[in-house]
């Protein structure tokens, strides 16, 4: 089964993000985040990683009354914004929280887990059978 893991994190207008941490803390973040990527690997299990750009680069887009795209935002007033995610196929529900655990555990300023919020889903394989 395929799982999504999104690591939801700080306020997006937030002046404690990762850039203001000392280089060496963020080296570390980053360390941490490879190695457990190489694990998934090593382990079958990894699909997908990528980190994503700050809410400050993001757009709503919709289509407008001509199909043509209509943008709107940016919104770093935000409560949370999602930094990142991972695929990863297992076999079990469980195993995808412990992974989400273990991401949830990466180092922060000052060495300190972070212990951010990850939200764990279901990558669904197609619309039920009684749609298609």
């Amino acid at each position: 089964m395929k799982y999504i893991l999104m690591m939801n994190t700080m306020k997006a207008n937030s002046n404690e993000g990762i850039m203001t941490w000392p280089a060496g803390d963020i080296q570390a973040h980053i360390g941490f985040m490879m190695n457990l990527n190489r694990e998934l690997k090593a382990s079958g299990e990894f699909v997908l990683a990528e980190g994503l750009a700050w809410p400050d680069q993001a757009k709503s887009v919709r289509a407008g009354k001509d199909g043509l795209p209509v943008t709107d935002g940016v919104f770093p007033e935000s409560k949370e914004f999602l930094a990142g995610f991972w695929i990863v196929d297992v076999e079990t529900p469980e195993r995808a929280y412990a992974i989400a655990a273990k991401a949830s555990a990466a180092p922060g300023k000052g060495g300190e887990p972070l212990n951010m919020p990850i939200e764990v889903r279901q990558v669904m394989s197609g619309p039920p059978k009684d749609f298609v």
